[in-house]
């Protein structure tokens, strides 16, 4: 007769089910139910490989305040002694001796669930262990720090602010310093042009000096020659006349003493040897003078050449000093021209937006003369309606008093 498929053994109300087609003695893995009657029964799986001792390494607060489970819910050996049933197996496992291959698997059984045991304590007492290691260790309780946060976004603001300010401090110093040195570069230039032009110009002054002093000096020595040729021609005019008196005397006394002497023939002959010697001396003072005069006039021309010269580098530096000048005037212009854009600019947009005002405000303006006059019409109105009802007022009036003197004349006419 074969075993049936799912053997179950029984005491004291426990119930141990194996399921079939598990090889417990080839001490392959095992997996098996345990229920446990009583307020602390639970379905519990273990495996021969002791898989039930999983430490947890994080523990919830569920974890943490889970017990463990009291001993006597484990299954002991003892415990199982007394079992009287038989294990269910399959047809391969019951073959041959049946008594005892059951007696083999029932005590491999306690062993298994001894060891559970073991392993349930050993696992309660590291999640204790755990539990407390986690507590010692863990973070403390958290502090507030959101009444920081508002302080350092101000402070992170004010750094970034400093920060976008220091940079465009930094660029307007970068601006500057380039514009000052520009500008250093442009003086520089301009000095060691206005020293160099200075300096051509004291040199210059220095030879109109030399050439008026050279002037001076010609002119001088001209008056010089001028002077010694009207002393020469003063003391050969005396010669003349002194030669002339002494010809006239000895005349006289030749006649007086030697008439047969020719006065005649030697007053001519010595007014022809003085006359070449008059000559003479006039082509030979002519001759230097007229050297001396072609000598000064090459080195005035020799001079004026010089002076020509300077005076046209002196022009050539005064046009382009006129022409600096001028660059910068030039330059000052186009900055002014420039700030005046910008002003006119910047005052189109301001009357612009004044002139925008200035509409809206006429057109509140006329909206309220309309609303003025559109008023005055309904009060016009108004009081056209309030005359033509106090007319009608008064008309039934005077017709309600109409009839009211007609209504007693008809009563004091009754009582008569």
């Amino acid at each position: 007769m074969a075993p049936p498929a799912n053997l179950s053994l029984w005491h004291q109300g426990r119930s141990v089910r194996a399921p079939p087609r598990h090889d417990f003695l080839l001490l392959q893995p095992v997996v098996c139910k345990v229920v446990l009657p009583g307020p602390g029964r639970r379905l519990r799986e273990f495996g021969a490989r002791g898989r039930l001792l999983r430490a947890q390494h994080a523990l919830g607060p569920a974890a943490a305040a889970r017990p463990c489970p009291p001993p006597a819910s484990c299954l002991s050996s003892s415990s199982l002694g007394g079992y009287s049933g038989v294990l269910a197996a399959s047809d391969r496992l019951l073959e041959g001796n049946e008594k005892l291959t059951m007696q083999n698997l029932n005590d491999r059984l306690a062993s298994y669930l001894d060891k559970v045991c073991a392993l349930e304590a050993a696992n309660c007492e590291l999640e204790v262990k755990i539990r407390d290691w986690y507590q010692k260790q863990g973070p403390g309780p958290s502090r507030d720090y959101s009444h920081y946060y508002k302080t350092i976004q101000d402070l992170q603001d004010k750094f970034l602010g400093a920060t976008i300010e220091n940079s465009r401090i930094v660029l307007e110093i970068d601006n500057a310093r380039l514009a000052a040195d520009n500008f250093r570069t442009k003086t520089d230039t301009e000095q060691a042009l206005r020293m160099t032009v200075e300096a051509d110009i004291n040199g210059l002054r220095r030879v109109l000096g030399e050439l008026t002093l050279a002037s001076t000096v010609l002119e001088m020595q001209i008056e010089g020659l001028k002077e010694e040729l009207a002393y020469l021609k003063k003391n050969h005019e005396e010669e003349i006349s002194g030669l002339r008196g002494q010809v006239g005397g000895q005349v006289s006394v030749e006649v007086d003493s030697a008439r047969g002497t020719d006065l005649a023939r030697i007053l001519s002959d010595m007014r022809s040897q003085y006359k070449v010697m008059a000559e003479q001396n006039w082509k030979d003072a002519e001759a230097w003078f007229t050297s001396r005069t072609e000598e000064l006039n090459r080195e005035v021309a020799g001079h004026t050449d010089q002076l020509q010269m300077s005076l046209s580098k002196v022009t050539d530096l005064r046009r382009t000093l006129q022409g600096l000048e001028l660059q910068s005037q030039l330059s000052m212009k186009a900055t002014l021209e420039g700030t005046l854009a910008e002003t006119e600019a910047r005052v189109g947009a301001q009357l612009a937006q004044i002139q925008s005002l200035i509409n809206g405000i006429e057109a509140q303006l006329g909206d309220v003369r309309a609303d003025s006059e559109r008023q005055n019409q309904e009060y016009q109105q108004f009081t056209d309606n309030k005359s033509r009802l106090q007319q009608e007022i008064a008309t039934y009036r005077s017709l309600l008093e109409g009839q009211e003197y007609h209504y007693n004349n008809l009563s004091a006419s009754k009582v008569l």
